[in-house]
Order: C-alpha cells, then sequence, then structure tokens
C-alpha cells in the first residue's frame, strides 16, 4: 500500500516561506516509474500544479511560480520537499503531494496522492 502524507507549518505569514514535506511509504521516490509532484488547491478555485520531480532528482516547476518554487529530496528518509518563498494571502490553500506514472508522450497520471494540508498565509 502507497501511503504519502503532508507535513507542514499550518500557518505562515506573508512574506515568509512555506517549507513542505511529503513523506512516502510503499514505493520508492527513486524508482525510474514514478513522478512526485506537488499541489494545491485555493480556496473556491481549481487543483494547480505547482511542480514536479523525477526520480533521477530533475524537477520541473510551473512557470507561474518558477521564481518562488523549489522542489527536493531526501532519498535516504523517502521524502520530498516544496518551498515557496515571499508567499502571500493568495498562497492560502490546500496542498497535496501525488505520485506520477510514467506514460506515453510524457503523460504522467496521478494514482495517489496525500490527503492534502491547509496553509492559511495571514499576519
Amino acid at each position: 500500500q502507497v501511503n504519502l502524507q503532508e507535513s507542514g507549518p499550518g500557518l505562515v505569514k506573508p512574506s515568509q516561506t512555506l517549507s513542505l514535506t511529503c513523506s512516502v511509504s510503499g514505493a520508492s521516490i527513486t524508482t525510474r516509474r514514478y513522478v512526485w509532484s506537488w499541489n494545491r488547491r485555493p480556496p473556491g478555485k481549481g487543483l494547480e500544479c505547482m511542480g514536479v520531480i523525477g526520480s533521477d532528482g530533475v524537477t520541473y516547476n510551473s512557470p507561474s511560480l518558477k521564481s518562488r518554487t523549489s522542489i527536493s529530496r531526501d532519498t535516504s528518509k523517502n521524502q520530498f520537499s516544496l518551498q515557496l518563498t515571499s508567499v502571500t494571502p493568495e498562497d492560502t490553500a490546500v496542498y497535496y503531494c501525488a505520485r506520477g506514472v510514467r506514460g506515453p508522450a510524457g503523460s504522467a497520471p496521478y494514482d495517489y496522492w496525500g490527503q492534502g494540508i491547509q496553509i492559511s498565509v495571514s499576519s
């Protein structure tokens, strides 16, 4: 059974850096057929993919967030992390980590999700 669990602060002040970690069990983040992503859903809005890290550690960040987003991993702990700098109240959202399975033509549909963590940005 694959399990993903997000952890983080819950509340962040404007201009600070948000740091989240996704702990993975039941699968290795270095397994070639998988990619690992961070996503978020602001209140009343749709799901947004923030970025992806592959089994080889190569990352892709959403162009709209690229300058503020960094994704990294700790293979010894089987975890991957997100850092989002200079947060504003507009970054308030439920943040999810997910696993994607590499498919044809660059596709990677998600098959497992974390339960999500509510992050609020407020002074």
